[in-house]
């Protein structure tokens, strides 16, 4: 049925929700007007008559779900579900309906007496129900609210009961019947829906056994490596319960804990997951993703990740010099978006999709990212959009006046595969002062193997190797055009001889070498991150229109193309065949085999012209056009990508956070592979929240690891981030981590 729309005439002060539907409390009296009419009243604090009241809104057609979600109200969406649920099942009588149960429900003052009794006792609040006859949740409310006290006898301020989980899970499942599962910081989230709170604040609360308590263990790593840095710069949400601080915690935390998408928090207890942030608990996925949007469009992902880049650089000058950059494919299997084709080797397909060129240090470690849904490849992209940020970025970098007194000093040096080998890049780059290490293309003659010496090979981030190498001096051709390159050849235990070479020729036969096959790191990067981080997942679902003035490929040409490369296979066959009849077998009918060859070169001929007109048509048509120029039908769009660049900068956070605590764990474990499951091991962890107000301490005690040796390691790294000093950046409580 048609929606009434929202007539003037409402009483002054009345709160819209929606189109149609309007709450006014005045003098103890809760109003609902539907499109301007009085449609129900109760006083106020009648929790049964609200419920009904929304249900049958809801019924009626008067408000949807979305509308009471939102703000002012912001009622969860499986609460007002179960009341409309309740509604069709059990009939409006079922609101009304007083709840049967054996236990008091009004704590009277013998009660309240023989609670805290039993509390001081030392006993929980689970226990004292059962032995004094209350409802649990009934007992719950009461301490809340101050009518109890559970502190138990002879201990200090300091000591506070510790809630267990089973407690917990109690308490979360009936908050579900107010304002959802777990909320049970009902004040501080009314005054965030109405506007009286900014936001809520952290706030520790003694808890044992807690699902993921480990990945507070991630949380120096995560700050040190910027995670809250853009905060006010960056990031801005408006007032609710939720700050920026508490988006991007959860983020973060999910990306830790391997939860790979926003869905994936509906199998992981809120509540518990709630206790990790501060928090009653995590947001639900349809407010973190409205959360995740609103931050992305309001704010400036992509100059944040410019400005943890550059941050990144300046912390590790050294490894910043030399500079990976390969394309990753990351494939859409989606019908909305018109993505290019593009062939993705792990696949050996052409496939829909766009390409991420991402920057990284020699041991892996990302520093940015650049999507493409249109790209010319590597060169472009590095010379457009790539080398402008690191020339900016990169610290350390000689002067003009040192690039001008030497010819042969290079500003830093980017690595890159076969893709980038060729004159016009490298010239570029050197133009610039940047230097370029690469393999060659197309090695046509081995080296004579007296060339070659055993060297030792130190490997970035620790380690070395040994190689046979050799080195000359040679130049890089195309046409006319030459650059001179350092040219250093390894030879393998099989005769084989991989060539690189390198514009930087300043550098050493072994630092090439090095810097070079140390490349696998970024391959290992891109297989770690779909694996464990689901950086080709779709963050958020939607397209836009790339601008028209982009040049593209013409279809038209590329059909072209296509048909003269098809030409050119069927005349090769048919030159084969040709060969083939000059053969001649003994006994063989002459005149048929001079017939067959007559034929053959008709046809040979009349391929060739039909491929000279191809060639001919194609020359007359542009390779590239702009995108507007193009049939609407013909015109590829993109995926939005603000909300995948905020996601893929808390990622690389995320990343650089796990690889800092590997590097520690890494003093106490031979492989790598071991520290890295290790670390994921631990971020899964139960651990023990203790806050101590007065002290201003949050103590986390992570549970024990599957070995002894494990638990070793771990106790390391905990002593160690102990040592560090590190104040929650919420609380500013000194954070101890310790292994129980």
């Amino acid at each position: 049925m048609p929606r009434q729309p929202f007539l003037p005439g409402f009483p002054q002060g009345a709160m819209k929700i929606g189109d149609s539907l309007s709450i006014l409390k005045k003098e103890g009296l809760v109003t609902y007007f539907a499109g301007g009419d009085n449609y129900f009243s109760h006083p106020e604090g009648d929790l049964n008559s609200e419920r009904f009241a929304f249900a049958t809104l809801m019924e009626n057609g008067h408000v949807r779900p979305c509308e009471l979600e939102g703000p002012p109200l912001c009622l969860a969406h499986r609460t007002i579900m179960n009341w409309l649920k309740q509604l069709r099942e059990k009939g409006s009588g079922s609101f009304f309906r007083p709840r049967s149960s054996k236990n008091v429900s009004v704590m009277k003052s013998d009660k309240i007496v023989e609670c805290e009794s039993q509390f001081r006792d030392g006993k929980t609040v689970a226990t004292v129900a059962k032995l004094v006859g209350v409802g649990e949740s009934t007992l719950r409310k009461a301490i809340k609210r101050g009518a109890i006290s559970k502190t138990p006898e002879g201990n200090d301020k300091k000591k506070t009961s510790c809630t267990i989980k089973a407690e917990r899970s109690r308490a979360d499942a009936d908050a579900a019947e107010g304002l959802g599962t777990a909320c049970v910081r009902v004040e501080d989230r009314v005054m965030a829906a109405v506007g009286l709170a900014e936001s809520a604040t952290a706030n520790f609360e003694p808890s044992s056994d807690v699902a993921l308590g480990g990945l507070l263990a991630g949380l120096p790593a995560l700050c040190a490596n910027g995670l809250l840095s853009g905060i006010g710069k960056f990031h801005q949400l408006p007032s609710g319960f939720y700050s920026c601080v508490h988006i991007l915690l959860t983020m973060a935390f999910m990306a830790l804990g391997r939860i790979r998408r926003p869905e994936g928090l509906r199998h992981v207890p809120p509540g518990e997951f709630g206790k990790v942030i501060g928090l009653d608990r995590v947001p639900e996925v349809r407010t973190l993703r409205d959360k995740i949007t609103l931050m992305a469009n309001t704010g400036n992902p992509g100059a944040w990740m410019k400005a943890l880049s550059k941050t990144w650089m300046e912390e590790d000058p050294d490894e910043a010099g030399y500079l990976y950059v390969d394309g990753h494919i990351r494939v859409y299997h989606g019908s909305k978006a018109k993505l290019p084709r593009r062939f993705v080797s792990r696949e050996r397909l052409c496939l829909r999709g766009t390409t991420d060129y991402w920057v990284n240090d020699a041991v892996g470690r990302p520093f940015f990212v650049v999507s493409k849904a249109v790209t010319d490849g590597l060169a472009d992209t590095l010379l457009k959009d790539i080398v402008p940020d690191l020339l900016a970025s990169v610290p350390q970098q000689p002067t003009t006046e040192q690039l001008e007194a030497d010819p042969l000093l290079h500003r830093f040096v980017i690595v890159f595969d076969r893709e980038g080998a060729n004159h016009s890049l490298l010239s570029a780059l050197w133009e610039q002062r940047i230097g370029a290490i690469t393999y060659r293309k197309n090695v046509k003659n081995d080296w004579p193997g007296s060339e070659f010496n055993e060297h030792k090979v130190d490997v970035p981030g620790g380690g070395n190797t040994k190689m046979k190498l050799a080195k000359r001096e040679t130049t890089l051709t195309a046409g006319k055009e030459s650059i001179p390159v350092a040219e250093v050849r390894r030879l393998t235990d099989t005769g084989h001889q991989t060539a690189v070479i390198t514009t930087a020729r300043r550098l050493g036969t072994t630092v090439i070498a090095g810097r070079m096959f140390s490349r696998w790191c970024q391959e290992n990067f891109f297989a770690y991150m779909m694996k464990h981080y689901d950086i080709d997942g779709l963050v958020q679902y939607g397209i836009e229109s790339l601008p028209g003035t982009i040049l593209v490929v013409d279809p038209a040409w590329r059909n072209l193309d296509k048909a003269v490369k098809t030409s050119l296979q069927g005349i090769r066959k048919l030159q084969a065949k040709l060969g083939a009849e000059e053969t001649m077998e003994e006994g063989a009918d002459e005149g048929v085999i001079i017939q067959k060859k007559a034929d053959l070169l008709q046809q040979i001929q009349t391929a060739q012209d039909k491929r000279e007109k191809l060639l001919s048509e194609r020359k007359r048509t542009p390779k590239k056009v702009t995108l507007d120029s193009l049939p609407e039908e013909q015109r590829p769009t993109r995926l939005l990508p603000l909300n995948k660049q905020l996601a893929d900068t808390v990622k690389m956070i995320a990343y650089r956070a796990e690889t800092a605590l590997v590097g520690i764990l890494r003093r106490h474990l031979k492989k790598e592979e071991e520290a890295r499951a290790l670390v994921r091991e631990l971020f899964v962890s139960a651990a023990d929240i203790e806050p101590d107000n007065a002290a201003k301490t949050l103590t986390i005690r992570i549970h024990r690891m599957a070995s002894p040796a494990h638990d070793v390691a771990i106790s390391a790294l905990l002593a160690e981030l102990s040592e560090q000093k590190f104040y929650h950046p919420e609380t500013g409580a000194l954070m101890i981590f310790v292994l129980v």
